[in-house]
Order: C-alpha cells, then structure tokens, then sequence
C-alpha cells in the first residue's frame, strides 16, 4: 500500500495532466460537432482498415474449404452434364384399369469424384501420379481421371485413401480419339519425348484434318466420358507406311502443373464388362 501512495505521490503531476487532458478532449468532442464528427471519421477509416486486414487473413486461411467446396460443386455439375446421360430407348407402361402412365427417366451415366492429386512426374517414360482418393471413396482400377480442361489417365491400383493413376505421359496409355468436327477416329499415345505433344495415330488420309483442329474422346470410350478435351492439333504428317495421319496434338491439360482432378465412374461398367466377355467366349 506504502509503495502505491509513493507510486502516486511521485507521478501526481503526469497523472493530474492526463486527467485534465482527458476531460478536455472529452468536452471537445462531445460538446463540439466539428471535432466529434472529425473523430468519428477517423475512426471509422482507422476500423475499416484492421476490418479488412482482417477480412484478407479470414479469406486465406478458408481457402482449403473453399476450394474444397467448388470441386464437389463442379463434380456434381459435371455428372449432370447431357453428355453423361442415358436416355432409355422406350418408355415402361404401367396398366392400371384403365389409367396408362409412360414414363422416360434420365440417369446419369457418369459421376465425377474430386480428388487432389499429391505426387505427380512428367519426365520419366512411364509417368504416374498418385491421388488423395482411395477405396473408402469409391475408387476403383479402371476408372478414367481428367482434370477440368482435359483427360489425365486412368487409375490403375487403389489404396485404402490414396490411388495411383497412369497418366498419359506413359508409353502404354492409350485412348481413343477423335476430331471434334466430328470426322476421324484415332488413338491418342505418347512418344516419351515432349510432356506437352501428344500423338495421334491412325486417322485416314481420306478425313480433312487442319492445324488448330480440336481433339476430344470418342463415343466408344467406355472410361472416359464422350466429348472430353484433349487438346489441339499443332502439327499434321503423314505415316507412308499405314496411309494415315500422325497428329501431334498439344494436351490441354499443362501435366507440368495440374494439382486438381476428377475420377470418372461410368454406372454402366460393369455390364460393358459382362457382355464383353460374353463376346470374347463366343
């Protein structure tokens, strides 16, 4: 107690001007329009700035979960798209008295899963990444993997929560392809050269092909959805030998870079599958 009356004692002059210097910007403020309005505006402009500093590290620090969110949007727009749809060929009558009912549905044929990709190489000549998706979310081999401007690969092993998927840059990958103008069916490989240049390989003569021409999958497809984006025709040779074309296609997808993909089920697999051995054991 002795050595706060000797703190006060000591500092009664600061303290007695502080008090007096309150008091008087007090009365300025409150009793003056000129200086309170001054004052609030000050302070208004010094707030609006700690509000959006604050509002900058706010945005960052939910950009995961943003980002999260926009990739399962994506992914359910993607499964809605025309392209994934079945249209059954005739409606089912239900007879009831004298009451019929024709009904058509639409189903989705594909559905896009969002997965992120988290090991990724691009100049070996066998290429694979590895995704942050496994068999608890619904992966599977087989499954086609594009990223949202162009096919990527398809998943060859699946872990419990990780997969590893062969990307196109591998000598062994091969899709089905064809011009978007819709005239010539081929196959898109990889030489093992340029992560950048696709091949397209067995497109006739007879087919008109120009440099800028874009290239998407085929309808035949069974992995991957009709339409996708695979790139665009940067170079037009002829093969001698077979009579075709060699395109050398410039991928979409910058292999280099992608982080982001999504997997591709196609709900008709497994039947595709049953009639295809069916036809081979005939």
């Amino acid at each position: 107690m002795r050595n706060i009356y000797l703190f006060l004692l000591r500092n009664s002059v600061l303290i007695l001007f502080l008090i007096l210097q309150f008091v008087s910007l007090y009365s300025l403020f409150n009793f003056n329009r000129f200086h309170e309005a001054a004052l609030n505006m000050v302070a208004s402009e010094i707030a609006g700035a700690v509000y959006r500093n604050t509002d900058k590290v706010e945005s960052y620090l939910s950009l995961q979960s943003e980002n999260n969110s926009l990739r399962e949007q994506n992914a359910r727009l993607l499964s809605l798209m025309p392209s994934g749809n079945i249209l059954p060929d005739t409606g089912v009558t239900i007879v009831s008295k004298t009451i019929r009912i024709d009904s058509t549905s639409v189903a989705g044929q594909f559905n896009y899963l969002p997965a992120r990709i988290i090991s990724n190489s691009v100049f070996l000549q066998q290429n694979y990444m590895i995704i942050h998706r496994g068999r608890e979310q619904g992966i599977e081999p087989n499954l086609a993997v594009v990223a949202p401007d162009g096919i990527i690969g398809t998943v060859v092993s699946a872990g419990a929560n990780m997969s590893t998927v062969m990307s196109l840059l591998h000598r062994q990958s091969k899709v089905i392809a064809v011009l978007k103008k819709g005239s010539g069916l081929g196959e898109i490989s990889w030489d093992g050269k340029d992560p950048g240049l696709l091949n397209l390989r067995k497109i006739p003569t007879t087919v008109e092909v120009n440099k800028g021409d874009s290239v998407v999958t085929s309808p035949y497809s069974d992995k991957f959805p009709p339409g996708y984006t695979i790139g665009i025709v940067e170079r037009v040779e002829k093969d001698q030998e077979t009579n075709t074309y060699l395109l050398w296609v410039r991928s979409s997808v910058d292999f280099n870079t992608v982080q982001h993909a999504f997997v591709v089920k196609n709900r008709l697999q497994e039947e595709i599958d049953q009639i295809n051995k069916t036809i081979i054991r005939e």
